[in-house]
């Protein structure tokens, strides 16, 4: 069809009319400010405060006409006055169960009086928002920094069995106690520096803070990395083991320090396991030593390897006949 200059004089009539009605209907707006947490901790009541600070800018406002509400899953619910502040607006919004994100605008309707005396109605929305709900956090950190082997417990929301915790990108040695707390045992890595500390599962992790292992005090790093022992040393006692299968001996671990709450976990391994049985070694709290029995397997030649504090590994050596 051919066109003429009425069909597109036409044209540009309507797309300024179309235009007009879209600024005086409504729009995105600086008048409405979003004060809603980008993250909420989860709650067991399932319930969250959305509030927005509203303040229309135009200059034909009538005060008083405001009509503000959110829209949330199709469902328009009126925000109401907060005590926190004049043009403040709030509402409690009862999550369902499983959500993890809420998905939100925020909108408002008020009255314009316009030249020739008559009122009109304008509003103006927000773009879409987001609110992550994190089913786990991390409240506190008992303590930042301690030796090697101390129990130290993070409190928080959401832990669970399957949870590991890390030093930069190490893991240690946790305990999970429940929900709301979860412990690690201070790893026997580089003593004198600090680590950053985080906790999940898999490749979600959740920072914690840092935390700084102490080495003695007067400990000095030998050459090759190790702490160089002392009288401020972990002390184990005999430093040689042989047993016939069966036969039981004593094994003795003095630490420098005394244990905290929790007890100083020593950390032992061996390269041969099936000729050593043995049980965990934590020193009590409050106490300096403890002694356990190592129990022949079967015949075998090898290491017990442990770390403890004041050096990054001792060696006991052991015979099975």
């Amino acid at each position: 069809m051919q066109n003429n200059r009425f069909s597109h004089a036409r044209r540009i009539f309507l797309g300024l009319g179309a235009a007009l009605s879209l600024m005086l209907t409504g729009c995105y707006t600086a008048s409405i400010t979003n004060l809603t947490p980008s993250t909420f901790p989860e709650n067991p009541s399932q319930i969250y405060t959305i509030s927005a600070r509203i303040n229309p800018r135009d200059a034909d406002y009538v005060p008083g006409t405001v009509i503000p509400a959110v829209v949330i899953d199709g469902q328009s619910i009126a925000l109401k006055k907060s005590p926190l502040g004049q043009d403040i607006w709030e509402v409690d919004y009862q999550v369902p169960a499983g959500r993890s994100e809420l998905a939100y605008y925020i909108q408002t309707n008020y009255q314009i009086q316009r030249s020739n005396g008559l009122t009109s109605s304008r509003e103006d929305y927000t773009p879409l928002q987001r609110s992550q709900i994190l089913n786990r956090y991390i409240v506190s950190i008992e303590a930042n920094r301690g030796p090697v082997g101390a129990l130290v417990r993070i409190s928080g929301r959401g832990f669970t069995p399957n949870d590991i915790i890390n030093f930069d990108e190490t893991p240690v040695r946790t305990v999970f106690e429940s929900a709301g707390s979860i412990g690690f045992y201070v790893p026997g890595i580089d003593a004198n520096r600090n680590y950053r500390v985080s906790i999940g599962s898999g490749t979600s992790q959740t920072p914690v803070g840092t935390f700084r292992i102490d080495g003695p005090v007067g400990s000095e790093m030998s050459s090759t990395g190790f702490s160089a022992p002392n009288a401020g040393s972990l002390l184990v006692s005999p430093t040689v083991l042989t047993l016939r299968r069966g036969e039981k001996a004593p094994l003795t671990f003095t630490s420098p320090v005394a244990a905290t709450a929790g007890g100083l976990l020593i950390d032992v391994t061996t390269d041969i396991p099936e000729s050593v049985i043995m049980q965990e070694v934590i020193i009590p709290q409050g106490s300096n030593t403890t002694t356990i029995t190592i129990e022949g397997g079967r015949p075998g030649k090898g290491t017990l390897f442990i770390k403890g504090p004041g050096v990054k590994e001792l060696h006991v050596a052991v015979t099975v006949n």
